[in-house]
């Protein structure tokens, strides 16, 4: 399922995306890989195929463009208002011309999804992509309190901006993986994304802190309250979300344990890694249920982490494997123009 399914996902957007803009670093192509891989494991929940197709490349590409733009500090905020306007306009179907390069890279992305899902035919699809775009746009309080522009009063607040960013997230990765989707997939597909963003905001504790970004896990570090109880609810909303999984009549058992075995794991992992924020007879506790002891995980990670220049070589590689992006996916217009010597 990993080598024949989730890696030629990844190397065959990584192959286009290299085509389409050789400035995309890897960690731009990681993170849309990342993106395109739960697409594409909701493809055989719901009933489809495992494959790397045009709407799935372009969304997992558009985030990569717009986040590392919305993230740069030196960029006005009102600058970066006016994007997120004219690129809602995009998203609506209004046909603007491209103000730069930047515009033109995301233009071209969502005529990708444009040209498999009509908009007509699937307006879901498209109204996905708004709810996301209005998740990400409010999420932009949540990168710097001090630079922020709404007040975070409570954690409820911080709750429902990473509950709308995560869960809009991956019900678009659905929608895209078929074109529309049953009130019961629409549901899972939400609490997924929300679990995974959850976890990811478990994962980047350290680093929220350092930069000043506010989450529901870095506001309570900051105050000194052990992240026991916290950690304790997004595990049984893990239970939840894979119970709900269960429900769905497609998809092997193998995939299915794949991924409840994932969520778990990125949970236990980040405990490890963070266990300064938890109390220690809980990480004790978290511990007894992982198959490797903490302290073996964290110096595999210092490990992996020293190894990282082969990493990148050999990503490099599996990227630069064909100078062709995959037969399934149309040619990028950028390399299109500069084949014709445009």
């Amino acid at each position: 399922m990993l080598t024949e399914g989730f890696l030629p996902v990844g190397t065959g957007l990584g192959r286009w995306a290299r085509s389409f803009d050789p400035d995309l670093d890897r960690a731009d192509i990681v993170q849309a890989c990342r993106n395109a891989w739960t697409a594409c494991g909701l493809q055989p929940l719901l009933g489809e195929e495992t494959a790397l197709t045009p709407s799935i490349l372009g969304y997992s590409l558009l985030y990569p463009y717009t986040d590392n733009y919305l993230d740069q500090p030196a960029i006005p905020a009102k600058a970066k208002q006016q994007f997120g306007e004219r690129f809602r306009r995009r998203l609506c179907g209004q046909r603007i011309e491209a103000g730069n390069p930047h515009e033109s890279a995301l233009w071209e992305l969502v005529a990708l999804i444009e040209g498999q899902y009509p908009r007509e035919q699937f307006p879901g699809v498209y109204d996905c992509l708004l709810a996301i775009h209005q998740a990400q746009q409010d999420s932009v309080a949540q990168l710097s309190r001090a630079s922020s522009a709404v007040p975070f009063r409570s954690a409820a607040e911080l709750l429902r901006l990473s509950c709308a960013k995560g869960g809009s997230s991956v019900l678009a990765d659905a929608c895209l993986a078929r074109g529309w989707l049953t009130a019961q997939e629409s549901q899972f597909a939400f609490r997924w994304g929300v679990l995974l963003q959850l976890g990811d905001d478990l994962q980047d504790i350290r680093e929220d802190l350092r930069s000043g970004s506010a989450t529901l896990f870095s506001r309570a570090a900051a105050l000194g309250v052990p992240l026991d109880d916290l950690a304790n609810q997004l595990l049984s909303f893990s239970d939840c979300i894979a119970a709900e999984m269960e429900a769905l009549p497609c998809g092997s058992r193998m995939l299915k344990d794949l991924l409840r075995m994932s969520w778990r794991s990125l949970i236990v992992n980040a405990i490890a890694e963070s266990y300064r924020f938890f109390s220690a007879r809980y990480v004790e506790q978290i511990e007894r249920t992982s198959p490797f002891r903490f302290e073996f995980l964290r110096a595999r990670r210092k490990r992996l982490g020293r190894r990282r220049g082969l990493y990148e070589s050999l990503f490099d590689r599996f990227v630069e494997g064909s100078d062709d992006p995959e037969p399934a996916l149309p040619l990028p217009i950028r390399a299109l123009a500069a084949s014709c010597g445009d």
